[in-house]
């Protein structure tokens, strides 16, 4: 007997500018219905750039080192558009930069070959990988823990360059964006330029789960985990170190950062990544597909819906259209990524796609579904789900 799909009562509330759902963590949506983010991004038209770019140079002026006594600062990359473009901004800028990458979790031939790119600008570079066989240890742990397959990224992206600068006395980090500008957030993380410890355990995406949790499980033991920790205070304090979103001092834009970069060789995918709206974002990470498809099924929201918001906050689409196009995009279950097929990514961290499926169902936010008369969610045969409203106004 045939059950018929039954949304529930409760319904998403989204942003009226536009496309970002009110369950986004950290994301507020005022009384007139506008979200932080736009918020944000209506504020830099009364930014005076000329003067912000200005306050760059002078900052780099107060971290220059003497010539040949040591780097600038530190760019840490990861081989990505924003990547191209901070390197190149700091040589504009005529800063000796050390490019750090921590090495993604699992490295597409692309991402391989656009590292080796942003070598060819004339930098010097420091590329750190982990324990690939404790690496996937934390894939796998994280991905059943707190549904975040990415986690052990997301730490090192951070721990790896503060610990170098720490390190070596390089006494500035030149991040990129801040995320919770550019994508919503409390209103002083989205205003400042800094980024130090208390922003990254608040909003680094560590999701509750701290290093030293991970001693003991599988087989992890703390010796395995220095790359992962974060400098002592202590340390931190004595060499100085300070950390600085370049997105405080420019205009920060993605699809301009990707133009850039491309007329520098940085390479994109042949079409647009699956569960996104372009070319030329996550095209280094196999895993990331994963990644963004366990954030969906947390907050009914993925990579085209980011990509949606950014476009619409700059006059590049409609907020007819980038419903329409988030309805037809976002959230699709990752069969590929980038394309290779789900089992070759989930062979990676011994995990079999039947206990991969179950752990979807797990993470996912019933209540953001459409499920059927028993509670059971309602997939299509490719394994999607259907959101139970897609704007304030529809209803499925």
């Amino acid at each position: 007997m045939h059950v018929p799909a039954k949304p529930r009562a409760s319904r998403i509330r989204y942003c009226c500018r536009c496309v970002m759902p009110a369950t986004k963590p950290d994301l507020l949506i005022d009384d007139e219905g506008v979200c932080s983010a736009c918020r944000s991004y209506e504020q830099r038209v009364e930014v005076d750039w000329t003067a912000r770019r200005e306050e760059l140079a002078r900052v780099l002026d107060q971290y220059r080192a003497a010539p040949g006594s040591n780097y600038d600062c530190i760019v840490p990359v990861s081989g990505g558009k924003d990547s191209h473009f901070q390197v190149l901004t700091m040589l504009e800028l005529g800063a000796n930069p050390l490019c750090v990458t921590a090495t993604t979790d699992m490295l597409t031939p692309i991402g391989r070959r656009n590292i080796e790119n942003i070598k060819k600008f004339g930098v010097d570079y420091i590329e750190v990988s982990v324990n690939p066989v404790v690496r996937r240890r934390i894939n796998r742990l994280c991905l059943e823990q707190v549904g975040d397959i990415s986690w052990p990224e997301h730490v090192t992206i951070f721990t790896i360059p503060m610990r170098i600068a720490v390190q070596l006395g390089i006494r500035l980090i030149v991040w990129g964006e801040n995320p919770q500008n550019e994508y919503g957030g409390p209103t002083g993380a989205a205003a400042t330029s800094r980024l130090d410890r208390r922003w990254l355990e608040e909003f680094g995406g560590l999701l509750g789960l701290r290093v030293r949790d991970l001693v003991g499980q599988y087989g992890i033991e703390e010796r395995h985990l220095v790359q992962y920790t974060y400098p002592d205070e202590a340390a931190i304090q004595q060499s100085g170190v300070a950390g600085i979103f370049l997105g405080y001092y420019v205009p920060w834009d993605s699809l301009q950062n990707a133009v850039v970069a491309q007329a520098h060789g940085f390479e994109t995918y042949p079409h647009a990544v699956e569960g996104a709206l372009f070319n030329f974002e996550n095209v280094d990470n196999y895993q990331t597909g994963i990644h963004d498809y366990f954030k969906y099924l947390k907050f009914a929201f993925g990579r085209t819906t980011d990509h949606a918001c950014m476009m619409l906050r700059r006059g590049r689409l409609q907020r007819s259209q980038a419903i329409e196009i988030v309805r037809k995009l976002d959230g699709k279950f990752p069969s590929t990524y980038c394309g290779l097929p789900i089992q070759s990514i989930l062979d990676e961290i011994d995990l079999g796609y039947d206990d991969f499926v179950r752990l979807c169902d797990r993470f996912t936010n019933k209540r953001l579904f459409v499920t059927d008369e028993n509670g059971r969610l309602v997939k299509d045969r490719h394994g999607n789900l259907t959101k139970i409203n897609y704007d304030n106004v529809d209803a499925s």
